[in-house]
């Protein structure tokens, strides 16, 4: 059985009497341990396929299945719990937190699982040493660098030992060296087992992944 199976998938918006197909009959499986790029340009439906594979909207047809749970009539209590433990996001502004330093950062998503404080700092402390950041844990994030910071934002994405990390355009905010680190990064995480969707627009980037889905006009154009 795969991680994620999508089944016949459409995402469908109605503006000004307009039907608008942002997904269009998807079906998709992704494996426990794949490190796998969606890409596609703007408008093509790559975002809203990460949307509803991340459990953030619901399709409007179809069926999805994830970790073995039917999630498309789940209720929006249910979706924020099942991300909260299943699912890891990193985005390409880091989205950190400025008043608090690196561990407190990445201690966030465990704040509402019933975690000690001890369990808590344990686990973000570990998360940390798989991004090779433990020695920067009393840092705010103005005082790392650009790396450093997606570095925590994955640590971060990490923490609750998630099924699958989702990373949308993750080196875009960052210089292509620093970007290469992040790709690498992402590579190790794949082998030790991890399963990694990144959404790019970037060929470059996708090229790689070992598996890409093209994305255009809300369909699958492409699944190497």
């Amino acid at each position: 059985m795969a991680l994620v199976e999508l089944r016949n998938v459409s995402k469908i918006y109605h503006l000004g009497g307009e039907e608008i197909r942002a997904l269009d009959d998807v079906s998709l499986d992704i494996e426990a341990g794949e490190f796998i790029s969606i890409i596609g340009p703007s408008g093509s439906g790559k975002s809203t396929l990460m949307h509803i594979l991340g459990c953030l909207d619901k399709p409007s047809r179809g069926t999805m299945k994830l970790d073995g749970t039917m999630i498309e009539n789940a209720s929006a209590r249910e979706l924020a719990q099942f991300r909260n433990q299943k699912i890891g996001f990193v985005f390409q502004f880091f989205n950190l937190l400025p008043k608090l330093n690196v561990l407190q950062n990445v201690e966030l998503p465990m704040v509402y699982s019933g975690k000690s404080a001890k369990e808590r700092r344990d686990h973000a402390v570990k998360a940390l040493k798989m991004v090779d950041l433990e020695n920067r844990m009393k840092h705010r994030p103005m005082q790392l660098s650009g790396g450093q910071q997606q570095r925590v934002a994955i640590a971060r994405a990490l923490v609750n030992d998630p099924k699958i990390v989702f990373a949308d355009e993750p080196t875009g905010n960052l210089d292509s060296k620093t970007g290469e680190t992040i790709l690498t990064l992402f590579r190790e995480l794949s082998a030790a087992g991890r399963t990694i969707a990144l959404v790019t627009h970037d060929d470059e980037i996708a090229a790689r992944t070992p598996r890409r889905i093209e994305i255009r006009d809300g369909k699958i154009a492409n699944a190497q």
